[in-house]
């Protein structure tokens, strides 16, 4: 009976939430973000002073940082760190009209002593000096690594160049024959690109400025090709070894000159920038093509150089420098001599 009573009784199911507290996170997320605020800062800083250092200012602190004298990273004074104690601002160290402006002057018996004093010019003076050659350095830093850099342009422009001429010989059936007429190559002074005569098929007529059909539409794809690039241009005309007559007013000289004048001309003539045409020379037979057969056909050409911005840099510059006039003579009057009192003789 009382396990009847037992069956009938309801069953209860009690549940305890068992509460687990969660463990502590460490808060790594804030080393994270303070990383980020951290570069984010430093690359707002470096925008900053970018736009604040003039270029002397930059070139001193790259070669801080690359230095080609070694003093210049050995040195942990002012005057020979990053900016050799100089400031960011032009004008220095900045006041305003409201801030006074104090003057403070030692009294000699109480300063240093007058050797001491002369010691501290002198190495005054030395700094002054270190500082000047490390400007020099970092200068001349600065521009190799600048040359470094557009070299390394001008050599892919110019591969790309290359191959940019051998599309379009392909591509036009009336400059395929004149394959044999263009070549192409790298110099030390950029990409020389020649027009050069063959057996039976010459640029110009013999003894004549006049380019042919066939020169002009070459010209013409050179001029297409290296439209693009901004280096400036070379034209320089040669001949064989062929000479003129005893007697002759027209040589081999004026010849060369007047036909790389003509592929000028040409040049003009098809768009290109006369600003971008460095120079025209005439070279007569002085740089033979083939020097074993000095009155070979190939001889007579038109060179192109596309000169590397380094190189006409360079030009440029020596270009600019004056040459001093020499001096003038002294004249000298005529040699008086004083034989008697009161009486002067001429010679």
């Amino acid at each position: 009976m009382a396990k009847k009573d037992d069956d009938k009784r309801p069953i209860i199911i009690i549940k305890r939430i068992k509460k687990v507290e969660g463990g502590h996170h460490g808060g790594a997320w804030k080393v994270a973000y303070a990383d980020f605020v951290t570069a984010m800062m430093s690359f707002f800083l470096l925008l900053w002073l970018l736009n604040v250092t003039t270029d002397e200012q930059k070139m001193l602190i790259s070669s801080y940082f690359a230095p080609a004298d070694p003093r210049v990273a050995t040195s942990t004074s002012g005057a020979g760190g990053v900016m050799g104690g100089t400031s960011l601002s032009p004008e220095g160290a900045m006041t305003t009209d409201k801030s006074p402006v104090m003057a403070m002057q030692q009294d000699p018996a109480e300063g240093i002593g007058r050797e001491d004093g002369e010691e501290s010019d002198k190495k005054n003076s030395n700094t002054e000096s270190l500082t000047e050659e490390q400007i020099e350095a970092a200068r001349a830093h600065a521009e190799q690594r600048e040359t470094q850099q557009t070299d390394r342009v001008d050599a892919k422009a110019f591969g790309d160049a290359q191959e940019q001429f051998k599309k379009e010989i392909e591509a036009q059936p009336d400059l395929r024959d004149l394959k044999q007429n263009l070549l192409i190559d790298m110099t030390p002074e950029g990409l020389r690109i020649q027009i050069v005569d063959t057996e039976g098929k010459p640029m110009f007529a013999l003894g004549s400025a006049k380019p042919l059909p066939e020169a002009e539409r070459l010209f013409a794809l050179v001029e297409k090709v290296i439209h693009p690039l901004p280096n400036k241009a070379s034209i320089r005309g040669h001949t064989d070894a062929k000479p003129y007559g005893k007697d002759a007013v027209y040589t081999n000289w004026e010849l060369s000159a007047d036909r790389a004048n003509a592929a000028r001309r040409s040049f003009l003539n098809n768009g290109f920038d006369v600003t971008r045409i460095e120079n025209v020379q005439g070279k007569a037979d002085r740089e033979l093509l083939v020097e074993n057969d000095p009155q070979s056909a190939r001889n007579r050409r038109i060179s192109i150089i596309l000169l590397k911005q380094s190189v006409a840099k360079v030009q440029k510059k020596q270009a600019q420098t004056v040459v001093p006039p020499p001096p003038k003579p002294t004249q000298k009057g005529p040699d008086i001599k004083k034989h008697d009192p009161g009486v002067l003789y001429f010679p």
